[in-house]
């Protein structure tokens, strides 16, 4: 039984194998879009029904245009690289909620929400479009997906190291091996988010590039985060779900070079294209 569970498993992960486009990173995903869109969509939904709109029409049209030009740049990006499927997939909205909550976020197929407590945060349109291109980030790499995939896969593994230590003589080794399963698993799950997040931010600013947008700003949003009031009570970052402001802001400024590369180069095969040429 072992044996057979063990098969699986590494099956699984193989066969399930994919990469994220322009970053790269292998990932697992056995999560369809037809699995998760519709609860995606029918969830934002009830969402907007129970909280209350931006009634600030500047902020709100700000955060509309800035989305509309950022999905723009993401959906010619997957047309010209044979991911029509997905392109078609997606259902873009974007909303304000009058919420001091300082957050922004995406759910899987295009979703996305900001609060308006992150717009001082934001402080500017390029500000918006760093956070904007972040939260696409997330759908575009199908990390919604992936967390669940995650999730499956660690229950799995919770079921063969079930199996595995029910025959021990030893109670307390047992026990110890749960325990270390445990605790790896939940820091393994943070670490997993805290990849999940380098990898929104690098994406982000590629794609507000792409969108016309300065992306010098997108660390700038990390600095003025920083720079609120409480952000110096902030867990150490092994044990947060998010790199530290620190890390994003020397990240994004490293990574700057090759995402205006990235981005310039294929804007320029985009304009010769729609030329004809």
């Amino acid at each position: 039984m072992k044996k057979y569970l063990a098969i699986l498993f590494v099956c699984v992960l193989f066969i399930e194998c994919s990469t994220v486009p322009i970053t790269g990173r292998k990932r697992v995903n056995f999560v369809s879009d037809a699995q998760v869109l519709p609860a995606s969509f029918a969830q934002y939904k009830g969402f907007l029904e129970k909280n209350k709109l931006s009634a600030n029409r500047e902020m709100t049209n700000e955060i509309k245009q800035v989305g509309k030009n950022v999905s723009a740049a993401v959906d010619r990006f997957m047309r010209a690289n044979g991911m029509q499927s997905e392109a078609n997939s997606y259902r873009w909205e974007f909303n304000l909620i009058d919420d001091k909550t300082v957050n922004a976020w995406c759910m899987p197929g295009g979703k996305v929400v900001f609060y308006t407590g992150i717009m001082p945060i934001c402080d500017n349109i390029d500000g918006v479009a760093a956070v904007m291109g972040h939260e696409v980030a997330h759908a575009f790499a199908k990390h919604g997906q992936e967390r669940m995939s995650s999730a499956q896969v660690q229950q799995l593994g919770g079921v063969a190291l079930a199996i595995g230590t029910a025959g021990s003589k030893n109670p307390r080794q047992a026990q110890m091996w749960n325990m270390i399963y445990g605790v790896g698993s939940q820091l393994g799950m943070l670490s997993f988010s805290r990849t999940h997040e380098t990898e929104a931010d690098r994406l982000g600013l590629v794609f507000m590039l792409m969108a016309g947008y300065n992306g010098e700003e997108a660390a700038e949003v990390w600095v003025r985060m920083s720079q609120r009031a409480g952000s110096k009570n902030a867990p150490p970052e092994f044990l947060s779900t998010h790199p530290s402001n620190q890390s994003r802001i020397q990240d994004l400024k490293a990574y700057l070079p090759t995402a205006k590369k990235f981005a310039e180069k294929f804007n320029k095969q985009a304009e010769m294209q729609l030329n004809g040429q």
